[in-house]
C-alpha cells in the first residue's frame, strides 16, 4: 500500500536536456511498462492544437478546471475535432492518459507549451545484490516534470525536474546509485510519487 517515493536527480531550464536525462534513467530499468503515463495543462488553443498533431486521432479526457464553484469537472472531447470556440472557454485544460511508450513521449515533448506537464515511465528497478534492494513493479521508475519541482506537478516553475521512484518506504542509497550512473545526485528530500 502507499505511493512511491520520488527523488529529484536531475534540474534545468533545457527541456530536452531533461527529457534525454530522464531516457538515459529509463535505460537503467530492469524491465519497462509498454506505456507511459502523459499528463499537461494546455493553456491556449495553440497548445491543444499542438498537442492534438502530435497525438493524432486521440480522443482523451480533458479535466475542465474552469467550473465556477472553483471545482473541476470532466468534459469529453476529441482535442482533434473540437472548434476553437469550443477550447477556449474552458481554457486552461488539463489531460492525463496513458500511451504507448515508444510512439508519444518524444512527439509529447515537441508539443509541449509553456504549462506544467509530466511523462511517467513505469517498471522495476535491477536487484542489487549486494545492498539487498529488491525492483517493485509497483514503486520504480522515471518520471520528467515539465515546469515543476515537485513530483505532484502542482506548481509552475521555469525548470524541468527529473525523478527516480523508489519504493514506498523510500531508498536513498538505490536513489543515489542511480542519479550517479547518469552523473548526477540526488538534489532533495523524497517526495510523494505515484
Amino acid at each position: 500500500m502507499g505511493n512511491s517515493r520520488a527523488y529529484p536527480v536531475f534540474r534545468t531550464t533545457d527541456k530536452p536536456a531533461a527529457f534525454a536525462q530522464a531516457v538515459r534513467l529509463c535505460a537503467l530499468l530492469a524491465r519497462r511498462d509498454d506505456e507511459v503515463y502523459l499528463t499537461a495543462d494546455l493553456l491556449t488553443v495553440a497548445d491543444v492544437r499542438q498537442m492534438a498533431a502530435a497525438l493524432p486521432g486521440t480522443k482523451v479526457c480533458v479535466k475542465v478546471r474552469t467550473d465556477p464553484s472553483g471545482g473541476s469537472v470532466w468534459a469529453d472531447l476529441d482535442l482533434t475535432t473540437a472548434a476553437d470556440s469550443e477550447l477556449q472557454p474552458r481554457l486552461p485544460l488539463h489531460i492525463g492518459e496513458f500511451y504507448p511508450a515508444r510512439s508519444a513521449d518524444q512527439r509529447f515533448l515537441t508539443a509541449l507549451g509553456e504549462g506544467t506537464a509530466s511523462v511517467q515511465w513505469s517498471g522495476s528497478w535491477p536487484e542489487d545484490p549486494d545492498a539487498d534492494q529488491h525492483g517493485s513493479a509497483k514503486y520504480d521508475g522515471v518520471q520528467v516534470v515539465f515546469h515543476g519541482d515537485q513530483a505532484q506537478a502542482d506548481r509552475w516553475t521555469e525548470h524541468h525536474t527529473v525523478f527516480v521512484h523508489v519504493s514506498n518506504r523510500g531508498d536513498l542509497p538505490r536513489a543515489r546509485k542511480l542519479a550517479a550512473h547518469t552523473g548526477g545526485e540526488v538534489l532533495g528530500e523524497a517526495q510523494l510519487g505515484w
